[in-house]
């Protein structure tokens, strides 16, 4: 019958999936790895990248902190974080992060021109992921920050099943559009035993400079909703400032340039 031929399909399906499954392999000096994720593009997810590695960093000078920007498609970090320039390799023809700010960087950004465009099948995406992953030399790093590309595809399936993760943070607004894609991201490191840390609420509430009214553009606690359905803690409210975007457009995050503000 056609629904046992289906279900022999779905059970070699599973068994090739199974054994091509790749071994978790530490990054070499690595000790804690966290990523950043969201469903959907541009709702703030390389913004907190940004300014969750500057704040781990400063909150224990102690620790040494690195930013992975996983996003070949649409590299942002080298603008956020101000650097520009090829990295150099050592002697075992390994990359050496850019650094600012105390964070070592590394992003695609650096070995492509500025305008440039990555058109690219998705057996290259994945090539270049795994050389921002292997080739690099980190040093010794308490924690890296990997910035993940929006969506729960090619790139966050490598990502999740080379390396082991400590964990997931996933971005939202709280708008029912991004709320969808939120859930589908949570859902897939679910999938692949990638602990989901918990959910970061941005562009929450927007307050007039002039009068301090406050509105919420994208709607209120859609993702403290969504974080309540599945059993997830809301690790953030951020709202919706223009010191926030400005500071990271002029590659001066607002955790380092104006670590007392509101935003």
């Amino acid at each position: 019958s056609s629904s046992s031929r289906d279900e022999a399909v779905r059970d070699k399906r599973a068994r090739i999936l199974s054994r091509g499954l790749p071994k978790q392999k530490p990054i070499e000096g690595v000790k804690q790895v966290v990523v950043l994720a969201s469903g959907k593009g541009g709702v703030g997810k390389s913004t907190t990248a940004v300014n969750i590695a500057l704040a781990l960093a400063a909150n224990d000078s102690t620790k040494e902190v690195g930013l992975l920007d996983a996003d070949i498609y649409g590299p942002s970090i080298p603008k956020m974080m101000n650097l520009k320039g090829n990295p150099e390799l050592t002697p075992k023809n390994l990359m050496r992060p850019l650094k600012n700010y105390g964070i070592a960087c590394m992003s695609m950004g650096f070995l492509i021109e500025e305008t440039a465009p990555v058109v690219w099948r998705g057996l290259m995406v994945m090539s270049a992921v795994e050389k921002l992953l292997r080739q690099v030399d980190w040093g010794q790093l308490d924690y890296l920050v990997i910035d993940m590309p929006p969506g729960t595809g090619d790139v966050q399936l490598s990502v999740s099943q080379n390396i082991p993760i400590a964990g997931a943070v996933i971005i939202s607004t709280p708008q029912d559009v991004a709320l969808l894609d939120a859930r589908k991201g949570a859902e897939m490191f679910r999938k692949v035993h990638v602990p989901v840390l918990g959910l970061v609420q941005n562009m929450s509430v927007f307050q007039c400079p002039k009068c301090k009214h406050e509105t919420h553009i994208f709607g209120a606690d859609g993702v403290r909703d969504l974080a309540k359905a599945l059993g997830l803690d809301i690790l953030g409210d951020i709202p919706l400032h223009v010191n926030i975007r400005e500071t990271c457009d002029s590659g001066q995050p607002v955790v380092i340039s104006q670590p007392q503000s509101d935003a």
